[in-house]
């Protein structure tokens, strides 16, 4: 298994177990869509969709977690605005 698909893995997990429950708490949704580079592109959906702190929730929440697990990821993006 090459690095990027192991790191793939491991973002993939860290969404399922650590970040998805707080999303879906507020009636969202979140799913890891693509890895490239230093960028994690993922889907908010549900609630997430219309609500107006979607982006906060992306770069303050999403992105901080992703950050602090993987040194390897420098940002996060919606797939709406990829």
């Amino acid at each position: 298994m090459n690095s990027t698909s192991s790191l793939e893995e491991r973002v993939i997990t860290v969404i399922d177990e650590k970040i998805r429950p707080f999303i879906e708490r507020d009636g969202g949704r979140i799913q890891f869509h693509s890895l490239s580079g230093d960028t994690v592109i993922v889907e908010l959906s549900g609630a997430c969709s219309s609500c107006s702190a979607s982006s906060i929730t992306l770069k303050s929440g999403v992105e901080r977690v992703l950050r602090k697990e993987f040194r390897e990821i420098k940002t996060v993006k919606s797939l709406a605005t990829a």
